[in-house]
């Protein structure tokens, strides 16, 4: 008996070691397979940085997905309103006989009917229904050119979601390989100053970029000048109900320009719905100082009083140079007149040294120089080295007598000047666009439909811009300047066009400003257009005075004949108006 019991426990011993290697055979095998799998799928563990080729779409879902993202917002065409059958876009009926032909319409189903009966009203046509949640999911809003090749995208609309800075990365290594992106639509996205700082430098590798619009996101760190960079190409910017208070005004102000430096690309710049005070609007005008280029500002539903009005009302009027920018006018002029006189001449020792900046020689050094020149005449050629730097040395004494003068050239002035220099000086010039100054004659020419007569008036509208814009604006520190009371004064800004300041505080004294402002632009523009066409359009109302008062009623009948778009009331025969 105990022969087979042992034989029976050897027997099942056995085979469950047969069965244990059986199971270990299997999971080997099944390691082995499911490590070959994945080193055939992802050998290296982390993949090759990936490459974008401009297709949005498809650059936009792979680099989500290998940033392990939950959920990827998916990329749609933005909405459009439905079309008329038969009609295109522009709403005029399609013409031509090579189209091919239209598919006939289908007869409207027949109504349904409920169990009274009674017909059950259809639902509409214009729109289409989707599931109550999906309006809410994150989604891109494109807008392309041609919707069958994705890589056309000229439009981003990004609405209501929160972009952090994973997604911005993202963004900042798509959006650059676009060729055909100029605006991009961030609204009440929720950015904060690392992502704002992340979009400043993308934007300025971007091609076609030129209109961003941020509106609806308040940033606490309010570093939206970054935004208007020198290396910055937006255009149009739009900052509507950032929560922007006199800080972020001040920094957008020193954006705009100062002594050193202008924005040059900014055209359009919209802050309405923000905090800004008078102290904000202070330091936005000193940014208009020198800056030439911007043509349409709204500072429309802030907190601007009397003080902020004056303010902006002296830098489109004239104003007084501070010895910042009397210094910097200084060096203008005197890089222009004598390029060379920062040189040191040829042979010296200071020439090209980096640690000591060249400079002109004394008159002392002058005259020892002269003296020995002189004397090694007589035993020299005079056509040799000596000569030379005697004729050197005398050009650079005249440059120093010039130099002397140009101090009192600039206290006197040259008030009847006509020609936008300084004491026979060319000025220094800022390039804008003049199509958008010349608004007005541009909105004259817009609604001819006559073929010869629409060319002639086009040709005559664009002569009377190159007569009225001169080509070219007035750097405003090398403008004529008029010496009064001590201190030099320049004319104003002339090239803004639009300035709304509508829902603010404004009282009668700071619209009293404006309006003389409004008057010296006017009485100025009869002499000298080469600097700008002044305000167009000024938006006023709501603000602490009543439209009926006398001094709205001088501005708007001022500013009525400014109006490219104004056109005058049609006369009888007697030669009165009809109204």
């Amino acid at each position: 008996m105990k022969g087979m019991a042992n034989a029976k426990l050897s027997f099942q011993s056995v085979a469950n070691k047969i069965k244990m290697g059986k199971k270990l055979e299997k999971g080997l095998k099944e390691k082995n397979a499911s490590a070959v799998s994945q080193d055939e799928e992802n050998p290296n563990k982390t993949p090759e940085p990936y490459s974008c080729t401009g297709n949005f779409q498809a650059d936009f879902t792979e680099l989500c997905r290998r940033n392990s993202m939950t959920y990827i917002p998916p990329i749609i065409p933005r909405a459009r309103p439905p079309t008329v059958m038969g009609h295109t876009e522009s709403g005029k009926p399609d013409k031509g006989k090579g189209k091919a032909p239209q598919a006939p319409v289908e007869p409207d189903p027949d109504p349904e009917q409920d169990l009274d009966g009674e017909g059950v009203e259809a639902p509409p046509k214009t729109f289409t229904m989707k599931d109550k949640f999906e309006y809410f999911r994150p989604s891109v809003q494109v807008e392309m050119e041609n919707f069958d090749k994705p890589d056309t995208v000229t439009e981003i609309y990004i609405r209501g979601w929160k972009i952090v800075e994973p997604i911005m990365e993202i963004f900042k290594q798509c959006w650059p390989k676009m060729a055909k992106l100029h605006t991009i639509n961030l609204w009440n996205c929720g950015l904060s100053g690392e992502v704002i700082t992340i979009l400043a430098s993308t934007i300025t590798e971007i091609p076609e970029m030129r209109n961003l619009v941020l509106d609806g996101n308040t940033v606490v760190e309010e570093n939206w000048h970054e935004l208007m960079g020198e290396e910055s190409p937006i255009q149009n910017l739009s900052l509507r109900h950032c929560g922007i208070t006199d800080k972020g005004a001040e920094q957008i102000g020193q954006a705009l320009g100062s002594t050193k430096r202008c924005n040059t690309k900014l055209i359009s710049l919209n802050l309405s719905g923000n905090r800004i005070t008078d102290v904000g609007a202070e330091h936005l005008a000193l940014g208009l100082r020198m800056n030439r280029n911007l043509m349409s500002l709204s500072l429309a539903s802030n907190f601007i009083g009397d003080k902020g009005a004056s303010k902006i009302a002296e830098i489109l009027s004239r104003f007084p140079l501070t010895h910042e920018e009397v210094v910097e006018r200084r060096k203008h002029f005197s890089e222009k007149d004598f390029p060379e006189r920062n040189k040191s001449p040829p042979g010296s020792r200071r020439d090209g040294s980096k640690d000591r900046p060249a400079s002109v020689r004394s008159q002392s050094h002058m005259d020892k120089d002269k003296k020995g020149s002189k004397a090694s005449a007589k035993k020299k050629d005079p056509k040799g080295k000596d000569a030379k730097e005697e004729e050197k040395h005398d050009k650079t004494k005249k440059k120093e007598k010039e130099d002397k003068t140009l101090t009192k050239k600039e206290s006197r002035g040259t008030k009847g000047d006509k020609s936008g220099t300084v004491g026979g000086r060319s000025s220094g010039v800022f390039n804008i666009n003049r199509p958008l100054i010349m608004a007005s004659i541009a909105a004259d020419t817009k609604g001819n439909k006559g073929k010869g007569k629409g060319k002639d008036k086009t040709k005559q509208a664009a002569q009377e811009v190159e007569d009225l814009s001169g080509g070219e604006v007035v750097n405003p520190l090398t403008d004529v300047a008029d010496f009064i009371d001590g201190q030099l004064w320049v004319s104003g800004n002339r090239v803004l066009i639009n300035l709304n300041l509508s829902r603010n505080k404004i009282a009668e004294s700071g619209m009293n400003n404006l309006l003389k402002a409004m008057q010296y632009q006017t009485t100025i523009l009869m002499d000298n257009k080469s600097g700008g066409t002044g305000l167009m359009r000024i938006a006023l109302l709501k603000n602490k005075i009543s439209p009926e008062h006398d001094v709205m009623r001088k501005l708007n009948d001022i500013m009525l004949h400014k109006d490219p778009y104004y056109k005058q009331p049609p006369q009888t025969p007697d030669g009165q108006s009809t109204t």
